[in-house]
């Protein structure tokens, strides 16, 4: 008898902020402004940082999910994202891997994205998403993953930031998001090649895609980084 295929094999998310502005009775009391360590039931933690006046009437937050490389290492991409968070007014929301990185790396999508979409859920049942402004970003392995699950969905997703990545293997593609690509000419733990591989076969492939090298190793470069998540806000 053939297995049904796991809960998220398929690699996609649910939560949509749309489909939750018309069930009220799902919506739950907000977090004060700030940012939040979140721990769940089962064990599972996330960073969510909210932005004063976050439930004032009819604002509408952008919201950018932050993925962590291998061993939960950001390369100083956390920082910079907390930083442009708290000047722009948007929530930032920085969910934990299981394991030291993110599931399909171990055998396929299912755990972790799972996760994610319960984390992303969680937040807009609080506050007033505005999903024209929904963006996944990732620095190594969570860039990887980033572009993995960014393209597969890419109706929820207007942007993917990714820095430094190593592949990316969507099992589909939905939408078009815009891309961003930044990598290190030095980088002895994902060479540079394979960044401006990716960005190269995205922008064949139709995508708007910028692509940017720096002079510096694995880690996120602060002014390219910056630069990048300026684009959100235009």
């Amino acid at each position: 008898m053939e297995l049904p295929p796991a809960p998220y094999a398929d690699g996609r998310l649910h939560a949509r902020p749309d489909v939750l502005r018309h069930v009220d009775h799902r919506r739950q009391p907000p977090l004060a402004a700030g940012t939040h360590q979140l721990s769940f039931a089962d064990g599972r933690k996330a960073v969510l940082h909210v932005p004063p006046d976050a439930t004032a009437a009819g604002r509408r937050l952008h919201l950018l999910l932050l993925l962590h490389g291998a061993g939960g290492q950001h390369g100083g991409g956390d920082h910079i994202a907390l930083a442009h968070a708290v000047r722009h007014g948007g929530l930032l929301l920085i969910p934990d891997a299981l394991g030291t990185s993110w599931d399909f790396l171990r055998g396929g999508f299912g755990a972790d994205l799972a996760f994610i979409d319960r984390t992303l859920l969680w937040t807009m049942q609080r506050y007033e998403v505005d999903q024209r402004a929904m963006a996944i970003a990732g620095f190594s392995d969570g860039a990887s993953y980033a572009l993995s699950v960014g393209l597969m969905n890419g109706t929820l997703f207007s942007d993917i930031l990714a820095f430094s990545p190593g592949f990316m293997a969507p099992l589909r593609r939905e939408g078009q998001p815009r891309i961003f690509v930044a990598h290190g000419k030095d980088d002895k733990v994902l060479p540079v090649q394979r960044g401006a591989a990716i960005a190269l076969r995205l922008s064949q492939e139709g995508y708007d895609v910028v692509y940017q090298q720096f002079d510096g190793a694995h880690l996120v470069s602060p002014p390219i980084a910056r630069a990048a998540l300026q684009r959100l806000e235009g």
